[in-house]
């Protein structure tokens, strides 16, 4: 799993109309990104937010091992507690039963622990990704899983609110995910497993106050570490 960052072009079919696109693969992505419509975030108003301090560093994660079987009760939220606020997903359950329990398998050894969300895209793309102790882009477990509950191809078939998995092809996630905070076109190639049901205006905030250094693919200027984690089945 230790794969930089690719970005390559890639066509896809027009939706509507052509659009003019860029494409970006995720970190752990070196199968590009769908086109998307080559647009900046819009200007709406964005609630400020109050971060702490982030004091968290990239650093080598706990080596913790795969679960071996499927949880009978599948993870219907977790909480990611950060800097900025509270975090949950509510999951997709059955849709994505390999995924949810790898990933809880991760949170409850405390895998994500004080680590940083390393990226922010905010032109064509939309997300926040987070899940890498080493804060490198290219960090994850020793073991990966297969794709699961896949979206169809289509216009914004990743819309606001959802949490994917980043990978670098076809069986390859880890632990590295992105949350999307605007309307957003991908491959059909990112599993889905939950959706922000509390705190998509922290993931917001955090893109409006934009990447370091300018531009719209990098390290958020805002920091936003994850402190822990707390899966619950109810």
């Amino acid at each position: 799993m230790s794969k930089g960052v690719h970005v390559k072009r890639i066509v896809v079919a027009a939706i509507a109309m052509s659009v003019a696109a860029i494409a970006m693969s995720l970190v752990l992505s070196p199968s590009a990104f769908a086109e998307a419509k080559n647009k900046s975030v819009k200007s709406a108003k964005v609630p400020a937010i109050k971060c702490l301090t982030a004091k968290s560093v990239g650093h080598t994660p706990p080596s913790i091992a795969p679960a071996d079987k499927v949880l009978k009760r599948i993870p219907r939220t977790f909480t990611f507690v950060t800097n900025c606020g509270n975090i949950v997903v509510t999951t997709v359950g059955s849709k994505a039963p390999i995924t949810l329990t790898q990933l809880s398998t991760l949170a409850r050894g405390g895998y994500f622990n004080n680590s940083l969300c390393h990226r922010l895209t905010t032109k064509g793309l939309y997300v926040l990704q987070c899940g890498d102790p080493t804060a490198t882009g290219s960090g994850g477990p020793n073991f990966t899983y297969r794709d699961e509950n896949l979206p169809a191809e289509g216009l914004n078939n990743y819309p606001a609110g959802t949490v994917a998995m980043a990978n670098s092809g076809p069986g390859t996630n880890g632990s590295q995910f992105f949350l999307v905070f605007a309307d957003t076109t991908l491959g059909s190639n990112y599993t889905i497993w939950g959706t922000v049901t509390q705190g998509l205006d922290i993931v917001k905030a955090i893109a409006k106050v934009g990447v370091k250094g300018g531009g719209a693919d990098g390290a958020p200027n805002q920091p936003i570490e994850i402190r822990r984690v707390t899966v619950s089945n109810s």
